[in-house]
């Protein structure tokens, strides 16, 4: 298998950080999937993905939960990310019965979560202290949701990638399973857009839709193009995209992923995606990895 002698590029991003519980393993999964899906910071919104399932042991309220990431561009500014992100605590968390939501990052900057959560209780909201935390108690339908009234944020490391060069279908979903799993395991570290089918490039025909398919890598397009940079016997190729408390995060989570496929048969090469440096100001060589 060659590893290509070549980086991906990463980038500075705002992230928060929390524990979703609730009373069932299917209620978690709905809040915890619901909150964190269709990520779309490519259009200025924000991105998110699940790091772990906790144990109930492992929960503020002894119950089921998981730990949530969501992110922002950070050169859209904190406003921004703090009213993308409570779109996604209000819609994604708050609707589902039985969930609450606990601050999962120390940090000294926290977002103060009365502002554009709490007063979905249209006044009728209260602080509360339970579970050893200062919760916010806003009444529904079916019962009080708790949120902590103050949520940690920091800058993250967004955009760490690789690319698997794979001889068919089958073999990609492999490799990308695996890929997966093995990021899972690593603390810090998210995969937003789990097995992602579409690497985007800058430069695009139609700039009013955002960034367009990265054509020199679409398979189907070897033969009818002269800049295809697919090899003979590659027919698919999935990207990971991995976002990082810290770039340690994102290097320790790449090279998880990267080992993790080693014995992947079909997997022909392994590179990444990046834009010759203008993107981003990290630059993560795999073969330092």
């Amino acid at each position: 298998m060659e590893i290509e002698d070549t980086f991906c590029e990463a980038f500075d991003g705002y992230f928060s950080r929390i524990i979703i519980t609730a009373k069932n393993e299917k209620y978690l999964h709905r809040a915890a999937h619901g909150s964190t899906c269709l990520p779309s910071t490519v259009i200025g919104r924000t991105e998110g993905g699940i790091e772990k399932i906790l144990k109930k042991e492992r929960t503020p309220d002894g119950r089921v939960g998981a730990i949530i990431q969501v992110w922002g561009n950070y050169t859209d500014g904190l406003d921004k990310f703090e009213y993308e992100y409570s779109i996604r605590i209000r819609q994604g968390i708050l609707v589902v019965p039985t969930t609450r939501v606990f601050n999962a990052l120390d940090s000294k900057t926290k977002l103060d979560m009365m502002r554009r959560v709490g007063h979905c209780g249209d006044g009728y909201e209260e602080e509360v202290e339970l579970f050893r935390r200062k919760l916010i108690s806003i009444p529904l339908m079916m019962g009080d949701f708790l949120i902590e009234r103050y949520i940690g944020y920091g800058k993250g490391i967004m955009g760490g990638n690789l690319w698997f060069f794979c001889k068919d279908e089958e073999t990609a979903l492999e490799a990308g399973e695996k890929a997966l799993k093995a990021v899972s395991e690593v603390d810090g570290a998210i995969t937003p857009f789990g097995v992602c089918s579409a690497g985007s490039k800058v430069e695009t025909k139609f700039p009013e839709i955002g960034p367009t398919t990265n054509h020199p890598f679409c398979p189907s397009l070897r033969d009818k193009i002269e800049d295809s940079k697919v090899p003979e016997g590659v027919s698919s190729i999935p990207e990971i995209v991995i976002n990082g408390l810290d770039l340690s995060s994102v290097k320790n989570a790449m090279r998880a992923a990267l080992n993790s496929v080693r014995d992947v048969d079909g997997v022909v090469k392994i590179s990444a995606g990046n834009y010759g440096g203008k993107l981003g100001k990290y630059k993560i060589w795999l073969r330092d990895l």
